[in-house]
């Protein structure tokens, strides 16, 4: 019970700090060079996170938990935020977002197994939102680097370094064919739906350092 208030406070947290990401991109890149389609999915995305904190408020209250009762921290928005609109999606839509992908499906997961279906179809419900966030980071990261390999080059870089914080020293995954029942295990299927071919994932996958058995 104890881990479970846990996650979902930190859930809680980290939808808290994707909010302030999406909106953070709303107002800082609005410089005509940026498509229109970008502000609006960016306030789509803004719209979504509002309502996932007030889920996951509910949520944290279906299980006895109160706002607060954990320390937190700013490490998913500080490591997914820059000043480059390139690398903002790819840091919040497409690592951030990925990451909330991969615990939204071990959550479900466990809520159909402790048969509270207020937990699974109400996490069900947020992972559908997050799929489309996902599918931007994983739309506009291109758009955004088209014609331009050395800017995609420091795209994927900043992509890489910021997947392998969101390994959390290798909790997240398979590593080397160790911990198939990983605390974080990746969500392939999630993934897939919002655009990450098998390469991508294995990406992913291979982000976090490896466990030597």
């Amino acid at each position: 019970q104890l881990r479970l208030k846990m996650r979902m406070h930190g859930i809680f947290m980290g939808e808290m700090q994707a909010l302030e990401a999406a909106g953070r991109s709303c107002w800082h890149f609005t410089e005509d060079a940026l498509p229109w389609k970008f502000q609006l999915d960016m306030a789509r995305q803004c719209w979504d996170e509002a309502r996932h904190v007030e889920i996951y408020s509910a949520l944290l209250e279906h299980v006895d938990g109160g706002i607060g009762e954990f320390p937190e921290n700013l490490l998913l928005f500080e490591f997914g935020c820059s000043d480059d609109p390139a690398e903002r999606v790819v840091g919040v839509n497409r690592c951030l977002e990925g990451l909330a992908l991969d615990v939204f499906s071990d959550t479900i997961k466990f809520g159909q197994k402790a048969n509270d279906e207020t937990i699974w179809r109400s996490v069900d419900y947020v992972a559908a939102d997050e799929v489309t966030h996902v599918r931007f980071g994983q739309v506009w990261s291109k758009a955004l680097t088209d014609g331009d390999p050395e800017r995609r080059k420091k795209i994927v870089d900043f992509q890489r370094k910021v997947d392998r914080a969101f390994s959390f020293g290798g909790l997240r995954g398979t590593y080397d064919g160790a911990g198939n029942e990983a605390m974080i295990p990746i969500a392939t299927e999630f993934r897939k739906l919002a655009g990450f071919t098998a390469t991508e994932i294995d990406d992913v996958v291979n982000a976090g350092p490896k466990i030597v058995g």
